[in-house]
């Protein structure tokens, strides 16, 4: 099953959205924001798109720069600063089985579905 991890109010996400929607498959649509993800859910997700904690950061967000821009924090720090904070991970992120990708831009969702 596919899934997207979206934000409505992110125009990125909704161009992805509209990409899977236009696929005619089937898939899940997670609103982060709404339901806050688990550590063991970040830590799977981190896994499938093959990237660390701090590739996943939105660093121009208001959030990162008051609160974290400058420090050295670990893997599990980041990941908690992502359960504090959805808004700063980046967005959408489109995972099809044992794939994922950040859909920047959202014609890169094509490739895994």
């Amino acid at each position: 099953m596919i899934k997207i991890y979206h934000n409505p109010r992110c125009g990125k996400s909704r161009e992805g959205l509209a990409i899977l929607e236009a696929s005619g498959k089937e898939f899940e649509v997670i609103k982060y924001l709404d339901q806050p993800l688990s550590k063991k859910e970040l830590q799977e997700i981190l896994k499938l798109l093959k990237i660390p904690a701090l590739s996943l950061i939105r660093k121009n967000e208001a959030i990162w720069k008051q609160h974290y821009k400058g420090q050295t924090l670990t893997e599990d720090e980041l990941i908690q600063a992502f359960i504090t904070h959805p808004k700063l991970i980046e967005r959408p992120i489109v995972i099809n089985n044992n794939k994922a990708i950040i859909g920047r831009p959202p014609e890169a969702i094509k490739n895994i579905i």
